[in-house]
């Protein structure tokens, strides 16, 4: 079987969202959660996150029960230590969350989102210069 490019995949898998992601997604798209601009099924690395704020460096991810399985946690591990040693920070969330909790769901990103951006723009530039 042939190793598929991520973007190739990513698109695949925008098609073929479950139906946690979906209800995330009409929630997020268009900026409509605090004008973050969301993008699903996007590349980093060699793994594709269900949702990523560039801006914000932040990543969701909507698990299934299959998430509760040990090989699944391993990987979700290995995964979140690679993306949060680039700078990402990660939020995980059990797809019966979205479902019973999606307010509580969306604010718990914002508030991620929001602190984010305000780190991120606190710090100094590579010069060391202030922004």
């Amino acid at each position: 079987m042939p190793i598929r490019k991520p973007h190739k995949r990513a698109r695949n898998l925008r098609k073929t969202m479950p139906e946690a992601e979906r209800r995330l997604w009409v929630r997020l798209r268009n900026r409509q959660l605090g004008d973050f601009r969301f993008r699903r099924q996007h590349s980093i690395g060699p793994y594709i996150a269900d949702f990523a704020c560039i801006e914000a460096m932040l990543v969701i991810e909507c698990d299934g029960e299959q998430h509760g399985f040990d090989a699944f946690r391993a990987h979700d591990a290995k995964r979140d230590a690679f993306l949060e040693s680039e700078g990402w920070t990660v939020l995980r969330f059990w797809n019966r969350e979205i479902h019973d909790n999606m307010d509580g769901v969306l604010e718990t990103i914002h508030d991620a989102a929001r602190k984010s951006v305000l780190f991120l723009r606190s710090k100094p530039d590579e010069s060391g210069d202030e922004n």
